[in-house]
C-alpha cells in the first residue's frame, strides 16, 4: 500500500529554521494499528499523526515504540497543518485515545494547544546550573539516566528564557528536538509563562492555563511530502 505523508517542522524559529519534524497521515483509509505502527517505526520521526477525520480533527499518535493518547509538538503540527489544508481554523483536536477534546488555537501568528498536565507523558524534569551543561551533556546510552528527561537551565531569568533539550531513550527516540509536553509540564511547574530554545534552535512558548492546565504554541513549516 501507498501511503502519502505530509511533513511539517514544528517549534520553528521566527526565521523558519529547526523545528521538531512531524510526519501526518491525512488519509490513512484502512490502515489498521499494526500498519500505522510499522510506519511510524519506518518514519522514524518522534511522532507521526494518522488522522482519521478531518472534518472532525479525529486522530491517532504514534511513536517508534507505540502509541500516545497526547503529545505536544504533534498536536501543534497537525493543527496547523488541518487548517492549511481545509482553510478553516480549529478549535479542538480529537486524539481518539482521549476522552475529551484538546483546544488549539492561533494567537499572534503561531499556533497553540491547550492541554492538561496529567495527559503528557511522566517526563522527569532535571534543572542543571548553566546553559552550557545543558548544551555540552551527552545523550544517555540504553539503560542509563535521563531515559525520559527534560534537562533544563534558565538562560534568563528576567525575560523566562530557558535553554533545555529532551533526551527520551525509553520511548525510542535518543533526542527529541523540541518536546511540547515536557516543557508544558515544566511550565505549570513553575507556574509562568516561559520561552524554551530546545534542542539545535526550536522555539517553544509554553504558560500556565488555570489549575491542571497549560498551554503550548509556536511556528510551523511545511516541509516536503513522501510517499511510504
Amino acid at each position: 500500500m501507498v501511503v502519502h505523508v505530509d511533513v511539517v517542522r514544528v517549534f520553528t524559529d521566527a526565521a523558519g529554521r529547526f523545528g521538531n519534524p512531524l510526519g501526518v497521515v491525512l488519509e490513512p483509509g484502512a490502515l489498521g494499528p499494526d500498519d500505522r505502527q510499522t510506519i511510524a517505526t519506518k518514519l522514524g520521526f518522534s511522532e507521526t499523526v494518522f488522522v482519521d477525520d478531518a472534518a472532525s480533527a479525529r486522530l491517532q499518535i504514534f511513536m517508534p515504540s507505540g502509541e500516545l493518547p497526547f503529545a505536544g509538538h504533534p498536536l501543534v503540527g497537525v493543527s496547523w497543518l488541518l487548517a492549511r489544508e481545509t482553510g478553516r481554523p480549529f478549535d479542538v483536536l480529537r486524539p481518539i485515545r482521549m476522552s475529551t477534546p484538546v483546544s488549539t488555537f492561533v494567537e499572534d501568528g503561531a499556533t497553540w494547544i491547550r492541554g492538561s498536565v496529567a495527559d503528557a507523558p511522566p517526563w522527569e524534569h532535571v534543572q542543571l546550573s548553566v546553559v552550557e551543561d545543558v548544551e555540552q551533556a551527552d545523550p544517555p546510552p540504553p539503560g542509563g539516566r535521563w531515559q525520559q528527561t527534560q534537562i533544563w537551565a534558565w538562560a534568563d531569568t528576567g525575560t523566562h528564557a530557558i535553554r533545555a533539550r529532551v533526551f527520551a531513550q525509553a520511548m525510542g527516540v535518543p533526542e527529541d528536538e523540541a518536546c511540547g509536553s515536557a516543557t508544558l509540564m515544566l511550565a505549570a511547574e513553575l507556574g509562568r509563562a516561559i520561552t524554551v530554545r530546545h534542542g539545535r534552535g526550536s522555539v517553544i512558548r509554553a504558560r500556565p492555563a488555570g489549575p491542571g492546565q497549560a498551554e503550548i504554541g509556536g511556528l510551523v513549516a511545511y516541509d516536503k511530502a513522501m510517499i511510504v
